[in-house]
């Protein structure tokens, strides 16, 4: 596989001919992608920015309650539902892919932005794996059109993919990690324990009963999609410190 790879990246140098950064002696607990990998993803750095930019704007749309329905009116569904003031804290994977197609932006305009990498590091490792997670095990297939099932679990793993790709042109530092730590737990506060305006935040679960003009979490799905989101969380802080202390 490795060889079939390489020889994969090296047509792809053809027409992407990107200087790549260098590669370190790192552990697969913080890299666990084959270098020949994470060179094909970072030559595509372009193109994975606009398929990132373009999975933005279906995801807002998907919150917006309009995946198969392009009639008016446009705002429904969770974003429709919600005040103004909410919208930050709602559509957290449209928000991740939009941090990552950033990220590689500035990677490949040469900016400086350690704070934007680990907080699409952060987004991609938890968005990356919650949803899938999620869909398998809390929502289930039903009451979703097969397609869109499929290409919420596929699409949300590739971001998990691109995640690691991350480390090879960013510099995670303390404070920009204290940044990601900030703000994707205060997301997981206000989804789950303490939510500060209408709600709810957190992405609507199918497995959530609607009653009486709202969602019951009282339900273990509530409980168990709010522990992998924690869990996740943690993850992405464990491992955002693992590759700040393999640069230093």
């Amino acid at each position: 596989m490795a060889g079939v790879g390489r020889r994969l990246e090296r047509t792809l140098r053809v027409f992407f001919d990107v200087e790549l950064p260098p590669t370190h002696k790192r552990s697969r607990f913080i890299a666990p992608l084959p270098t020949w990998l994470e060179d094909i993803g970072l030559r595509l750095a372009w193109p994975i920015a606009i398929v990132n930019l373009v999975g933005t704007v279906f995801g807002f749309w998907y919150y917006a309650g309009r995946p198969l329905n392009v009639e008016p009116p446009i705002l429904e569904g969770q974003l429709g539902a919600a005040p103004l003031s909410a919208w930050p804290l709602i559509p957290d994977s449209p928000l991740a892919t939009l941090l990552i197609a950033l990220s590689l932006i500035a990677w490949r305009l040469d900016l400086q932005a350690n704070w934007l990498h680990v907080l699409a590091f952060f987004g991609c490792i938890k968005l990356g794996f919650w949803t899938p997670f999620v869909q398998l095990f809390v929502n289930g297939s039903e009451g979703i059109a097969t397609w869109l099932y499929v290409f919420l679990i596929t699409s949300h793993l590739a971001m998990a993919v691109e995640a690691f790709l991350i480390h090879r042109y960013a510099q995670f530092t303390l404070p920009a990690i204290a940044i990601a730590t900030a703000w994707y737990g205060f997301n997981d506060l206000v989804d789950y324990f303490w939510p500060i305006l209408d709600g709810p935040h957190h992405t609507v679960l199918r497995a959530e009963p609607y009653v009486d003009g709202a969602f019951d979490h009282t339900v273990g799905a509530h409980d168990l999609a709010a522990a992998a989101a924690v869990f996740l969380t943690v993850a992405a802080i464990v491992l955002a410190l693992g590759t700040y202390r393999a640069q230093t």
